[in-house]
C-alpha cells in the first residue's frame, strides 16, 4: 500500500465520499436493465487527447505511499511528501508513475488520528551530505528499534528489485549505509532484517551474505554463484510464472537461512539485441525454457550463520523436471514446508524437510486432472499446530483449516463461490477475513466467517459501496486501509476500523480527478451477459458515445484479453478506460468480454475448460458475444467492428482476424503469442499441456497457423527488447503474412520491453498510433 499525500479530509467529509462512490452502483449481471435507449449524461464537456492521457498524465488516479501497520496493530506508519515539496513539478517513470520526491515517514494512531512525524528529512539526510535519502521503501526490524531504508531502486524485469539499503538506528539516530563500500551501485536485493533485529542478509551478484548490525562485519553465506548458478532469487522464468522474487527466508531462531538455489545451465539463453544505443550492437542472454525444451533446477538448501555450511533437502525426481514454486518455515519447528510440483502442473506434494538432517517427510498432495494454478505458502495459527489452506480440491476456490499432519482439512468457506483472496485472522476473536463476490464475478466484498468453521459468511464491506474492495488489515484485524474503486471512479482509500467498517479518515480521495472527469463529455456504459453458442453465460461490458444517436449505426472496437492471466470485465477503477473513452467521443462503441478460461470467480470447471485449446475456444466465445450484442443493439456497426489488446490479448486479437474475418474488420494486436510453442514452458505447458502430448493442438490454437485468412486490416506492434513475448514471433508471423501475400501494418519499437513504455514519448506515440488506425480504417470505413 502507498502513500504520497498526508491525510486530505476529515471525518466530516466521509458523508460526501461514500454519496460519490455510490451514485451509480452497479447491480448483478442477472438483475441489471437494458439501457441501450438512454443519452449520454453528459451531452457536452471537455474531449480527450492522448496528449492528456499519455503526455501530461492528467487522468492518473493517486494512491499513498508505503504503509506499515506495527506489529500489534495499534499505529500505522507511511510515507509522506515533506513539507516544502508537496508542489513540486514530478518526473514520471517508464510506467508514467511520479518519480519520488523526499518523503517522510510519519506515525498515526488510527483511533485517534494524532499525526507525528516519526523520521524526518533530517534523520534520513546521510552525514556529510545535504539531501535526503530518496525511500523507495521501508521496513521495520521486528523490536522496532531500526528502521532499513531501500533507495536508488532500478527495475529488474517488471519491478525495481535491486537498489542500495541504509539503516538507522532509532536510539541514537545514526543512520548507515549497508553492504561494502566497493560494492556496484544498485546492486543489492532483498534485504531483509533477522527475526532477533542483530542481523541484516540480501543478496549481492548471485550470492547470499549477512551483516552484523553492530560490528558492521559481512558473512558471505554461499559463494558458488556462476553465469548458471544462483542463490536466493530465481531465474526469469520463475519469477514471471510463479509470481516470486525474493529466494531466501530467515528462520525464526536467526540462526539459519532457507533459500532457494538454481542452476540454469540446462535452459538456453535467448539473447536480446541492442542496436541502437551503442556503435556496435550489444547482446543480452537470459535463460528462458521454452515449451519442451530443458527447464532450470531448483533445490532448497538451509544455511549456517555460524558457519555458513548449506544442509541441501533431497527431494524426488530429477530436478530439471520439477518445480519447487514455494518454500517456508514451519511454525515452532526446526523443519521448512516445501511445495514440489511436476511439470505438467497437476500435482503439487507438501512436505516437511528438517534442517538439521534434510530428510523429508510427504505431508498431501493437491491433485487436478488438468492444473494447479494457485500457490500461496500455508498461514499458520498461534495457538495451534494447524494452518490456513487456499484450495481448488472442491470445484471452487476455498480456504481450508488443515492439521499440521494434512490428515484433515476442513473447508471454512463452503458454497458455491470462489475466494480471491485471503485477507487476514483474528484468532482472538475467532475470524476469518477473506474476499469474494458471489453474486457477480465483476466485483469484490470483504467478508468473514468463523475460524473454527460454526458459522456463515457475512459481508462486511457496505452494500453502498458497489465494485471493487480491497483491505491492507492491521495485525490485530482491527483496523484497515480500504480501498474501494468502480468502473467510472478513480480508487479511493479511506481508514476504517473492523468489523463495522465505519469510516475514521480518508487518507486520498482522488477529489480532483473526479471532477475531472465529472466535465467530460461522456456517454452511459452498462455491464451485460450474453451466451455463447453452448449457452454458457458470457460477462461484458459497453461503452456508448456522448449524445448517441440509437438510431444510426456506429462502429465497434472490441478491448480483449482472454487468457488465464487476466479477468478484464471488472468494476473497477482501469488505466485503460480513460483511453477507451476517447474513443467514444470519437464516435465509437467500445465493448469487453471475458470469454471461457480467464480467472474469473466462476468456479474451476469455467477455469480449466479451455485446458489444451488456450485460443480456439475463447475466440470462439468472443465471435459469439459479438453477434449477440449486434442483435441486442441494432445501432452497432457490425460491418465496423475492431478489436484491439495487449499480450494475451495481441493473441486473441489475432485468432478473431485470422479466424473470423467476417466478423472482425480491423485489429491492433500488441505483443502477440503467434506461436504458442516460443512461449515459456511454464505458463504455457500449464495451460495448453505437455507438447509431447498436445502437439497437434499447439499447432492448431496457434494464431500463426491461420495467417493466411487474413482480411481486414491488421496493426502489429512489438518492442524488440521484450524479454517476456519475444519479438523473434512477430518475425515469423511476419514471415507467414508475407508468404500469403497477406498485407498489414508493422511497428517495431526499438528496446522496448513487454509494456512497450520505455523511453521518451513512447506511450504516447503508441496510443496516437492505435486511436489513428482505428479512425482511419474503421470510423471512416
Amino acid at each position: 500500500m502507498y502513500l504520497s499525500k498526508r491525510f486530505k479530509l476529515s471525518c466530516s467529509s466521509m458523508v460526501l465520499i461514500f454519496a460519490m462512490s455510490a451514485c451509480s452502483p452497479q447491480k448483478p449481471l442477472s438483475e441489471q436493465t437494458n439501457a441501450s435507449e438512454k443519452m449520454s449524461t453528459a451531452p457536452s464537456g471537455v474531449m480527450l487527447t492522448n496528449e492528456m492521457l499519455y503526455q501530461d498524465y492528467e487522468y492518473r488516479a493517486e494512491r499513498p505511499g508505503a504503509i506499515r501497520w506495527d506489529k500489534e496493530g495499534s499505529k500505522f506508519t507511511a510515507l509522506e511528501t515533506a513539507e516544502g515539496f508537496e508542489d513540486a513539478e514530478l518526473e514520471k517513470d517508464q510506467n508514467g508513475d511520479d518519480i519520488k520526491v523526499y518523503e517522510e515517514i510519519v506515525q498515526y494512531d488510527p483511533a485517534t488520528l494524532e499525526r507525528s512525524i516519526l523520521i524526518s528529512l533530517a534523520q534520513l539526510t546521510p552525514a556529510g551530505s545535504d539531501k535526503a535519502l530518496v525511500v523507495d521503501d521501508y521496513q521495520w526490524s521486528k523490536d522496532q528499534s531500526q528502521l532499513l531504508i531501500y533507495t536508488n531502486a532500478e527495475y529488474v524485469w517488471r519491478d525495481k528489485t535491486r537498489g542500495e539499503y541504509w539503516v538507522l538506528n532509532i536510539e541514537d539516530g545514526a543512520l548507515s549505509k549497508l553492504g561494502e563500500n566497493s560494492y556496484q551501485t544498485s546492486q543489492m536485493m532483498f534485504g531483509k532484517f533477522s527475526p532477533d533485529s542483530k542481523k541484516f542478509a540480501y543478496v549481492y551478484l548471485n550470492n547470499i551474505y549477512v551483516q552484523d548490525l553492530q560490528s558492521k562485519a559481512i558473512t558471505a553465506l554461499t559463494n558458488d554463484a556462476s553465469d548458471n548458478t544462483i542463490n536466493g532469487l530465481f531465474d526469469w522464468a520463475y519469477e514471471e510464472e510463479f509470481s516470486i522474487q525474493d529466494g531466501f527466508r530467515w528462520g525464526p531462531d536467526s540462526q539459519r537461512i532457507a533459500y532457494w538455489q538454481l542452476d540454469t545451465s540446462a535452459a538456453q539463453d535467448f539473447y536480446i539485441i541492442n542496436n541502437t544505443d551503442t556503435l556496435y550492437p550489444t547482446i543480452t542472454a537470459i535463460p528462458y525454457p521454452k515449451v519442451g525444451e530443458e527447464n532450470s533446477a531448483a533445490r532448497i538448501g538451509v544455511v549456517s550463520i555460524a558457519n555458513s555450511e548449506t544442509r541441501w533437502i533431497e527431494l524426488p525426481g530429477i530436478a530439471k523436471d520439477m518445480y519447487v514454486p514455494r518454500m517456508s518455515w514451519v511454525q515452532g519447528q526446526n523443519q521448512v514446508l516445501i511445495q514440489q510440483m511436476n511439470r505438467k502442473q497437476d500435482n503439487n506434494t507438501i512436505f516437511y524437510a528438517d534442517v538439521n538432517t534434510g530428510d523429508i517427510e510427504k505431508v498431501f498432495i493437491e491433485q487436478e486432472e488438468t492444473y494447479i494454478e494457485y500457490l500461496e505458502d500455508p498461514i499458520w495459527l498461534k495457538n495451534s499446530d494447524e494452518f490456513l489452506w487456499l484450495s481448488e480440491r472442491n470445484g471452487w476456490k476455498h480456504i481450508y483449516k488443515v492439521a499440521r499432519d494434512g490428515k484433515s482439512m476442513l473447508d471454512l468457506t463452503p458454497g458455491d463461490f470462489d475466494v480471491t483472496e485471503f485477507v487476514s485472522k483474528d484468532e482472538a476473536n475467532n475470524w476469518l477475513y477473506f474476499i469474494a463476490s458471489p453474486k457477480n464475478p465483476t466485483q469484490r466484498y470483504l467478508y468473514r466467517t468463523n475460524l473454527d468453521g460454526s458459522s456463515d459468511m457475512t459481508r462486511i464491506t457496505p452494500d453502498a459501496l458497489s465494485g471493487t474492495n480491497s483491505y491492507d488489515v492491521s495485525a490485530d484485524s482491527k483496523w484497515a486501509i480500504h480501498t474501494h474503486s468502480s468502473f467510472l471512479q478513480p480508487p479511493v482509500y479511506t481508514l476504517i476500523s473492523l468489523p463495522d467498517h465505519k469510516a475514521h479518515n480518508v487518507l486520498e480521495d482522488n477529489a480532483e480527478l473526479v471532477e475531472k472527469i465529472a466535465q467530460l463529455a461522456k456517454g452511459d456504459y452498462e455491464f451485460y451477459s450474453v451466451n455463447s453458442q453452448d449457452g454458457l453465460s458470457l460477462d461484458g461490458y459497453i461503452m456508448r458515445p456522448p449524445n448517441m444517436d440509437t438510431s444510426k449505426k456506429h462502429p465497434i472496437i472490441n478491448f480483449v484479453y482472454g487468457e488465464p492471466a487476466a479477468q478484464i470485465v471488472r468494476d473497477m477503477w482501469l488505466r485503460n478506460t480513460m483511453w477507451h473513452m476517447m474513443m467514444t467521443q470519437q464516435g465509437f462503441i467500445v465493448s469487453s468480454v471475458d470469454n471461457r478460461g480467464t480467472p474469473s470467480p466462476k468456479g474451476r470447471d469455467w477455469r480449466r475448460s479451455v485446458y489444451g485449446n488456450i485460443g480456439p475456444l475463447g475466440a470462439r466465445d468472443q465471435s459469439d458475444a459479438l453477434q449477440e450484442i449486434c442483435k441486442k443493439w441494432p445501432y452497432i456497426d457490425c460491418n465496423r467492428a475492431g478489436v484491439w489488446g495487449h499480450s494475451g490479448g495481441g493473441s486473441m486479437t489475432l485468432n478473431l482476424l485470422f479466424r473470423y474475418p467476417e466478423q472482425f474488420h480491423v485489429g491492433v494486436s500488441r505483443a502477440p503469442v503467434p506461436d504458442q510453442r516460443l512461449y515459456d514452458s511454464i505458463y504455457q505447458e500449464r495451460y495448453s499441456g505437455l507438447i509431447e502430448d498436445y502437439e497437434a493442438n499447439y499447432i492448431e490454437a496457434s494464431p500463426i497457423t491461420h495467417a493466411k485468412n487474413l482480411q481486414g486490416k491488421l496493426l502489429l506492434v512489438h518492442g524488440t527488447g521484450d524479454d517476456n513475448v519475444h519479438y523473434q514471433g512477430a518475425e515469423r508471423l511476419i514471415n507467414e503474412l508475407v508468404k500469403h501475400n497477406r498485407q498489414f501494418d508493422f511497428m517495431a519499437y526499438p528496446n522496448r520491453r513487454h509494456g512497450i513504455v520505455e523511453g521518451d514519448g513512447t506511450s504516447l506515440h503508441l496510443h496516437t498510433m492505435q486511436s489513428n488506425y482505428f479512425i482511419e480504417h474503421l470510423k471512416n470505413k
